[in-house]
């Protein structure tokens, strides 16, 4: 990887600035941050941030670098590192507009840093634009594994608001893309996380607000497409690990259960269109799990750390040097983990 910088993290994280070109806002960049192992690695991550979100979770690259995995994250454009003062924080007019991102990091990735073997980590939003990336790019050889962590495939509310309410607010985003949707949020998932009020994280407030950014109807109408397009089933050609909470917080007001739930998504959602993705995919639910799952409670951090690990062991397992036989491999299959 060229043109690197120290990040924000420090050492030895490193970043790199990934030109995309003009929109209709201006200039337009995605930022790939890199942590490598002490020692050479064929194997490396590529993680995938969610909606109000960057990547700022080094205890997840100090789980892949210890077990022999070269680290990556993008900060898609308008979030976090690439968030530019010109910029409507997070907005997107269509998820395929990330695409160019994901290739140009998957590019770096295997053919700049040398790594045969690609592990896609995404989380909550993140996960439904790699989900339909994934699709999209079947057959290309890009991606070898993809770990979804809570992701974002339907909205938290009732049919009726889900459906056809959501569907005619968010037809008003091709005429009115930058008009602001009415939101009323308490903060109260912020509140779980960050070390300044009832969490264990310290993260930038600046690029992961408590309330969040304003939701847009341009990118309201841009995930509900992705999302049609998700539930009308894709061919996800790699092995798929989708983790959530077995529970969702639906409370309106602080409540100590806000820290062992999914307080931002329906996770029965994400169990329903599990089926959905592939044909190889294993769904591991765990108690007491929060959205984002790699910011629970340590000693569910802990369990899903070792389903991934063992999961990524069985199904993206590394390759044989090119030197050594090669021997027939087991057909990939699924299993649930509860």
């Amino acid at each position: 990887m060229t043109g690197v910088e120290t990040d924000v993290l420090g050492a030895p994280y490193e970043r790199h600035t990934i030109e995309l070109g003009l929109d209709d806002e201006g200039p337009v960049v995605a930022t790939l941050v890199r942590r490598r192992g002490d020692t050479p690695s064929r194997r490396a991550v590529l993680y995938v941030h969610g909606f109000v979100d960057y990547f700022f979770q080094t205890h997840l690259a100090d789980f892949f670098v210890e077990r022999g995995w070269d680290f990556y994250a993008l900060d898609l454009r308008k979030y976090g590192r690439s968030l530019l003062p010109h910029q409507t924080p997070n907005f997107c007019r269509s998820l395929t507009d990330y695409f160019p991102e994901l290739d140009e990091s998957v590019r770096i990735i295997r053919e700049q840093d040398g790594h045969d073997q690609l592990l896609v980590a995404a989380h909550s939003t993140g996960g439904l634009i790699t989900s339909l990336w994934a699709h999209v790019r079947q057959g290309l050889g890009m991606l070898d594994g993809l770990f979804l962590n809570s992701p974002f495939f339907d909205f938290n509310a009732p049919w009726l608001a889900r459906r056809p309410l959501l569907d005619v607010i968010a037809r008003g985003g091709r005429r009115h893309p930058y008009r602001q949707l009415r939101v009323k949020t308490r903060g109260l998932y912020g509140q779980s996380l960050h070390a300044q009020h009832r969490g264990e994280w310290d993260y930038d407030l600046a690029w992961k607000p408590l309330h969040g950014f304003p939701v847009r109807l341009g990118w309201l109408e841009a995930i509900r497409r992705g999302q049609r397009k998700l539930r009308s089933g894709l061919g996800i050609d790699v092995p798929v690990l989708l983790a959530c909470s077995t529970r969702t917080f639906r409370g309106r007001r602080w409540e100590d259960g806000i820290s062992l739930a999914d307080a931002v998504l329906d996770v029965d959602h994400m169990v329903r269109w599990a089926p959905r993705l592939g044909p190889h995919v294993t769904l591991a639910r765990f108690d007491g799990g929060m959205h984002d799952l790699t910011l629970s409670g340590a000693e569910v951090r802990a369990r899903v750390f070792d389903e991934l690990g063992r999961w990524a062991e069985a199904f993206v397992a590394p390759r044989p040097a090119a030197d050594e036989t090669s021997t027939p491999t087991a057909e990939r299959t699924s299993r649930t983990v509860r």
